[in-house]
């Protein structure tokens, strides 16, 4: 039995924060016994270990209400081009990897965190540049958002990728004049990737575990594993056998594969099993707005015609809809632009007409970027969660405003709307396109302020509790998981969070500069600064 006293309890129940007399928590056996002030705690449990918080604030554990543990921890394992600002650099940046690791020819190289957006010349490089740079290599280059990326002339050969090959619907292959650029988009991307492969299981299998111990450095104990393919099945099972998972996971599998997932994990549907839960099935309907691939009801900015484009069709959507409810499962979509969104209320509607309890199933609208606010009371209607990627507004927002002009710029990522019609939304960070950093996302939230300083959407900033509760208590009830996670309540599981200081106390500029001093998961320290 532990004891935590000598700071502050912020423990997410509304009530309970407004009377501001917890200064502690007891736990046992992992759950939360007690909740409330110092001197009872002592007089109630003298036997307990004390444990003195040093003026700091302990909380509900944040919980990811999307990412991808698996991609993350791949790309670990990958050249790291975030600080790439010109050809110049990434060309100096490959061949010292190259060099320093002795690759020899016919090696996979890949690379990951480029952005053409913070790029000198606001391009790709081309497949001249790579075949001259890495002629004996096959090498994929994937941009930060994930979607799009580039290949050299040697890794499209060994995929079987020709100038006759089409494009994927979804998707792009990039050509110019009859010859492949080299560039890819959305599906046919991602095909390349799943065609590609990953690293050997044991050093993937010790990056799963270096990259857990990140989501905790975060005050994360509860991540999402954001789309399954079946390929991943084996990877999950091996890492539930020798118990690799110490934080909680829930994924969430590739629709098309449903059946094949229940089989799989049919023990830990619904619930955790060594750490591991099958929370649905995930669909993709655009792509991504600083990469000009989100599906749009008007036009990009400075385009005549060109809105992106989905990629499923209506129908698609419906069958997936309806096969996620008549196997009680949730299911998350994909939407950045308005299109896409507007397709997945359609036919979640339609689905609705025909019977189906969507309401009961918490349907998930996944990064809901670009979500108009005159869709905010169909998404209401269908108890539908709109999951927002709001720290775009900082690492992307003045891209956005050249993409999307002023104004649908400004309404990205609409919390405040959203708090308006009082949809319980959540936010993410979609790891590994950013960090799973939750204070900078609180903080994003709060300000939305973009690199350049500018305030982008000022309507849209939220009070900061209640940009706390889209990391913890709504989060929760993301996953059904509302009784057990997200507030210090008695009964619950003890995931615990310490920070340096208090969220509610210090300017609301300040609120990215507060660190984490320690992460518990069920009463069980997995990070201490």
């Amino acid at each position: 039995m532990d004891i935590y006293y000598g700071g502050t309890v912020l423990t997410m129940e509304e009530e309970t924060d407004r009377e501001g007399k917890v200064n502690a928590v007891c736990v046992e056996k992992g759950r939360i016994i007690f909740v409330g002030e110092e001197q009872e705690a002592r007089q109630r449990f003298p036997q307990a270990e004390f444990h003195n918080l040093r003026g700091g604030v302990m909380m509900p554990a944040f919980i990811d209400a999307h990412s991808h543990l698996s991609s993350a921890a791949s790309e670990s394992l990958q050249i790291a081009l975030e600080n790439v600002r010109n050809m110049k650099q990434l060309r100096e940046v490959l061949l010292e990897y190259v060099d320093r690791n002795q690759i020899k020819p016919g090696v996979w190289i890949r690379a990951k965190g480029f952005d053409h957006n913070q790029m000198e010349e606001k391009a790709f490089p081309d497949l001249e540049f790579l075949d001259k740079l890495l002629p004996d290599n096959p090498f994929l280059l994937q941009h930060k958002s994930g979607h799009m990326g580039v290949l050299n002339s040697i890794a499209l050969e060994k995929l079987g990728i020709t100038a006759d090959t089409p494009s994927p619907k979804g998707g792009l292959i990039g050509k110019r004049d009859g010859r492949l650029t080299g560039y890819m988009e959305e599906n046919a991307f991602i095909e390349c990737l799943k065609k590609i492969g990953g690293p050997e299981l044991n050093q993937f299998m010790d990056a799963i575990e270096e990259m857990q111990d990140k989501y905790a450095s975060y005050g994360i104990t509860t991540v999402q594993e954001g789309m399954m393919a079946s390929q991943m099945i084996p990877l999950y099972r091996e890492l539930m056998h020798r118990r690799y998972l110490k934080l909680d996971v829930v994924g969430y599998g590739d629709v098309n594969s449903a059946e094949e997932f229940r089989e799989a994990f049919e023990s830990s549907i619904g619930k955790y099993d060594r750490n591991f839960k099958l929370g649905g099935y995930k669909i993709f309907l655009d792509g991504s707005p600083q990469g000009r691939t989100a599906w749009m009801l008007e036009p990009y900015e400075g385009e005549e015609e060109y809105c992106g484009y989905g990629t499923l069709t209506d129908s698609q959507v419906l069958a997936a809809v309806k096969k996620a409810a008549d196997t009680n499962m949730q299911l998350l979509a994909h939407c950045n632009g308005d299109a896409a969104a507007d397709q997945y209320i359609r036919m979640a509607e339609k689905a609705a007409a025909e019977g189906y309890d969507i309401e009961s199933m918490r349907l998930v609208m996944i990064h809901a970027q670009l979500l108009r606010r005159e869709q905010m009371k169909e998404v209401k209607d269908l108890g539908m969660i709109p999951s927002f990627f709001v720290a775009h507004v900082y690492h992307w927002g003045d891209v956005h405003r050249e993409n999307f002009g002023e104004k649908r710029a400004s309404e990205i990522s609409p919390a405040g709307t959203a708090l308006k019609y009082e949809i319980p939304f959540t936010f993410h960070q979609d790891n590994p396109v950013i960090e799973p950093d939750m204070l900078e996302t609180v903080w994003c939230a709060v300000n939305r302020t973009t690199r350049e300083g500018r305030i982008l959407g000022q309507e849209e900033c939220i009070p900061v509790y209640e940009a706390l509760k889209a990391v913890t208590i709504n989060a929760a009830h993301q996953y059904f998981e509302e009784n057990e996670k997200g507030s210090v309540r008695e009964g619950k599981w003890a995931d615990l969070v310490v920070l340096d200081k208090n969220p509610l106390k210090v300017p609301k500029e300040e609120i990215k500069n507060i660190r984490v001093m320690a992460t518990y998961r069920h009463g069980v320290p997995v990070y201490r600064r």
